[in-house]
């Protein structure tokens, strides 16, 4: 199976790299509903799978002055130490595997109907974010910072149960509170806050038994390439079309999970 594995590694990459989408949208449930993994371990190696594959991301947006790091600051206060309150109370109340796998199935596809409903309704949340801003209704600096970090503390609570979050609905999160700020810098945020948050997370599941570093190693020897190779035609593919269709099919897997 590790040639599935790592070809299933190279699409994720490819559509990553290709639309921006969060891997952990599309890994997780390809794990869990294809090749039958266990939620939690699926869960726990997407994602260091996730850190490792958007640290080369960070480099980049790093090198191109992309990332705005106050704010990456304000995110990581509320999100890494809710990753791991949530991977200490997941040790403490030592859920059952069928219990913490009912809890993962349902939030993965809460999750997914989220990002999913970030990726069709996106612009339009941007357009209203800009509205509210030209009409003067602007959040002071200590409301903003304080929105912020409740932002990440949502992202950290969905992410370490899910692994989905730190990409489609982070990145609504942040178009929603800093309009003025330009998308590519938003994009350089949203991966910079990733790396550590799902580290952070990873690692707590590390601790839990719940991570498979062989599956890992099989998904990254696909995915590195794919990513790459998205990344350079995506100037190719009609992003739109692309990015509703994806929305449809995590609407259906995310129903699926939830119901």
């Amino acid at each position: 199976m590790d040639w599935a594995y790592t070809l299933s590694g190279f699409v994720v990459g490819f559509i990553v790299g290709l639309t921006g989408l969060g891997g952990g949208s599309l890994m997780t449930p390809l794990l869990m509903l294809f090749f039958g993994v266990p939620p939690a371990t699926a869960v726990g190696t997407d994602l260091l799978y996730a850190s490792i594959t958007k640290a080369g991301g960070v480099w980049v947006h790093g090198r191109r002055g992309n990332i705005r790091w106050r704010i990456v600051g304000w995110l990581a206060l509320g999100s890494i130490p809710t990753a791991m309150a949530t991977t200490w109370a997941l040790t403490v109340f030592r859920l059952r595997d069928e219990h913490l796998s009912a809890l993962i199935s349902t939030v993965l596809g809460g999750a997914l109907i989220l990002t999913a409903g970030s990726i069709l309704f996106r612009e339009r949340i941007w357009r209203a974010s800009r509205e509210r801003e030209v009409q003067g209704h602007n959040l002071s600096p200590k409301a903003l910072a304080l929105a912020t970090a409740a932002t990440g503390a949502v992202l950290g609570l969905l992410v370490t149960i899910s692994s989905v979050g730190a990409g489609a609905i982070g990145m609504v999160a942040l178009l929603w509170l800093y309009p003025r700020l330009p998308s590519v810098k938003l994009v350089g945020v949203d991966i910079a806050h990733a790396v550590p948050l799902t580290a952070v997370a990873g690692l707590g599941h590390f601790y839990l038994g719940t991570v498979d570093f062989t599956l890992l190693g099989t998904l990254l020897i696909g995915s590195l390439p794919g990513i790459y190779l998205g990344s350079h035609a995506s100037s190719f593919f009609p992003e739109r079309l692309l990015r509703s269709a994806l929305a449809c099919m995590l609407i259906l897997i995310g129903g699926r999970l939830v119901w």
